[in-house]
């Protein structure tokens, strides 16, 4: 009988930008394996209906408990707006966790004034499902909300530093602090965003706090591991499995910049999880 310790966690994005909270997990958790799969044939998710976001979101965690794991990341916030109770029901006992809870509960508790600001993609900001859930978290919170939808294309074409990144920014956030003054905190919805943390804090100067939802997302993971007796043991370093449903070349040329470390397409499995599939 395999002991749940040494299952791999596993974790999926509608594409690369989720890449950024499988570094921040192995940061956090280094004697961990993981398998991480891509959607790259349907992103992206912000773009399609809630029910089709489910249901992509259904089949991907499958495709992942079927492999055999311990835990379930949903690397995404469109998905996780959407799909975290239905995928923990359907699931269990496995671990579900999005990235929207984690990180509204570190912006809560970061915030001094209670005026906090989401930058986000259109379709997460739409949704107000960051909005409601810092709301939720601390009724007082005053909460704005940015779409900035060319900073996705900025993170996957490696302009996260310098004048143009630079430039964008200033035209996402300045008109949010001339509506509110008093935002100190500065919460990043999409996981592609947290590349470009120093283009932002160039931009909104040292006093602003700046919250990456991969960060804070990894934390919870690591304390529920704990919580639960789950951690594996002590051991190397291992590399994730990494899956996608579409094109392992570009998944391996951008999602290199969002996991920090270069891979090549033929580490890369290409995986089909519609439910026909092997049928």
């Amino acid at each position: 009988m395999t002991n749940a310790n040494s299952l791999p966690i596993g974790v999926f994005d509608s594409g690369v930008g989720g890449l950024t909270v499988l570094r921040a997990l192995r940061q956090r958790l280094p004697h961990e394996q993981f398998i991480y799969l891509g959607d790259t044939a349907r992103l992206p998710y912000g773009t399609k209906s809630s029910d089709s976001v489910l249901r992509y979101s259904i089949q991907a965690a499958e495709f992942l408990v079927k492999q055999g794991i311990k835990y379930l990341v949903i690397a995404c916030n469109t998905a996780s707006s959407v799909a975290v109770e239905p995928l923990r029901e359907r699931f269990a006992p496995i671990p579900v966790i999005g990235v929207i809870e984690p990180g509204s509960m570190a912006g809560c508790a970061a915030s001094k004034s209670g005026h906090l600001a989401v930058l986000a993609t259109e379709g997460t900001v739409r949704g107000g499902a960051y909005q409601r859930a810092i709301t939720r978290l601390k009724p007082t919170a005053q909460v704005m909300a940015q779409a900035c939808s060319l900073f996705v294309a900025l993170a996957e074409e490696g302009w996260t530093e310098g004048a143009i990144a630079e430039a964008i920014a200033h035209r996402y956030v300045d008109e949010l602090f001339r509506n509110d003054p008093a935002i100190d905190t500065l919460l990043l919805g999409c996981t592609h965003f947290p590349v470009l943390a120093a283009a932002l804090r160039a931009v909104i100067g040292p006093s602003i706090t700046i919250v990456d939802s991969a960060d804070t997302t990894a934390k919870a993971v690591h304390a529920e591991l704990l919580e639960r007796g789950l951690l594996r043991g002590a051991g190397p370093s291992l590399r994730p499995i990494l899956q996608a449903t579409d094109s392992p070349e570009r998944f391996a040329r951008v999602g290199s910049r969002f996991l920090g470390e270069s891979f090549e397409a033929g580490q890369v499995e290409l995986v089909d999880i519609s439910p026909t599939a092997g049928a």
